[in-house]
């Protein structure tokens, strides 16, 4: 796949263009990581708002009743439940990993085995969460294109 960049004088005429013969499974995560890079989300800390942009959330954590969404350098408070944000982002390389978390297939570093059938993904804040067993088809799935 050839990858040209043109540099241009102004931001309006920014863009992405695709030319492809058939528009596959990786076209579309192409198009799909392309179109999150604008998404952001409203996190709070010590009751101020924050926009964060999606690309720079790691995982999204539910302690209790409260969901969180972590950064490299900071945590923020998300007003949503976690699976809200699961079937909301998950266009955009979210993913559920257990009960407790969703993570950032950007940000995922590498995945591990762990004990009874359950694996560690390893993300780029060097911050290791476990894939509960329940979950691990499906991000083998969305980490292999759609394929099993």
């Amino acid at each position: 796949m050839n990858v040209c960049i043109e540099k241009i004088e102004n931001y309006e005429d920014e863009r992405v263009k695709i030319e492809c013969v058939q528009v596959t499974k990786e076209v579309s995560s192409i198009v799909t990581f392309v179109k999150s890079l604008g998404d952001a989300i409203i996190g709070h800390v010590s009751g101020r708002a924050y926009s964060l942009n999606l690309r720079d959330i790691i995982y999204f954590e539910a302690i209790d009743e409260e969901v969180f969404a972590y950064t490299n350098n900071k945590s923020y408070e998300i007003k949503s439940r976690l699976y809200e944000l699961e079937k909301m982002y998950f266009e955009q390389q979210f993913i559920r990993c257990s009960k407790s978390y969703v993570i950032n297939l950007m940000a995922l570093d590498s995945v591990s085995p762990a004990l009874n059938g359950r694996f560690i993904a390893h993300m780029n804040n060097h911050q290791k969460i476990i894939i509960s067993r329940q979950y691990v088809k499906p991000l083998k799935e969305k980490l292999n294109g759609g394929q099993s």
